[in-house]
């Protein structure tokens, strides 16, 4: 499943979408979107392809192993598709310890566990960067966020193509492989892509 960020660059240079909203900027544009969107829909669900969930494996619906960040069995699952990253509720098992979902292998059928602090990381790569902002160097300081409702962090990009190495000024919590990044300068989005 592939996700699309923003507009392709010739539209943005016609400025076909952006016009309506040049004014108003990035607050006010929030603002209007969430009067037109229903409660109960939140921008993943806008974002996501959900047609791709017919193309997983049987496993990701079946019993699997917990697995801790070392690759220790360290008890059993009920379904990877019952799991997200950052989760600590509902995992149906007890660890003597706050637990949370590291990561999935769908491969593997194992969800991995650790603790909070094993959840931070300041590095992310990412791939299909759409890049929206022509003629930026190679390597540039920027602000980034890996959740739609996460505030934007300070952060130093290096692109290579379609490719994106993004290091974080501090460390993010649970920074979850097949989610967005999307960079920022100011109130203009630089770009996005997909985190692996």
């Amino acid at each position: 499943m592939r996700r699309r960020f923003g507009l392709r660059r010739s539209l943005a240079k016609e400025g076909l979408f952006f016009q309506a909203f040049n004014d108003i900027g990035k607050v006010d544009t929030r603002k209007l979107f969430e009067r037109f969107k229903p409660s109960a829909c939140n921008i993943c669900d806008r974002l996501c392809d959900f047609r791709g969930a017919a193309a997983l494996p049987v496993a990701s619906i079946d019993d699997g192993d917990f697995v801790d960040i070392n690759g220790n069995v360290i008890g059993r699952h009920h379904g990877i598709i019952r799991y997200t990253n950052g989760q600590r509720k509902g995992l149906g098992v007890a660890f003597g310890k706050p637990m949370y979902v590291a990561d999935k292998n769908i491969e593997k059928n194992t969800v991995t566990l650790c603790t909070n602090d094993e959840l931070f990381s300041r590095e992310v790569n990412a791939v299909d960067f759409n890049l929206l902002v022509p003629d930026l160097p190679n390597e540039f300081k920027c602000k980034a966020r890996v959740r739609y409702n996460m505030k934007e962090q300070g952060a130093t990009a290096y692109l290579n193509g379609d490719k994106l190495k993004l290091i974080f000024d501090e460390p993010q919590r649970a920074i979850t492989k097949g989610q967005a990044v999307v960079l920022y300068d100011g109130d203009t989005v630089i770009g996005g892509g997909t985190i692996i």
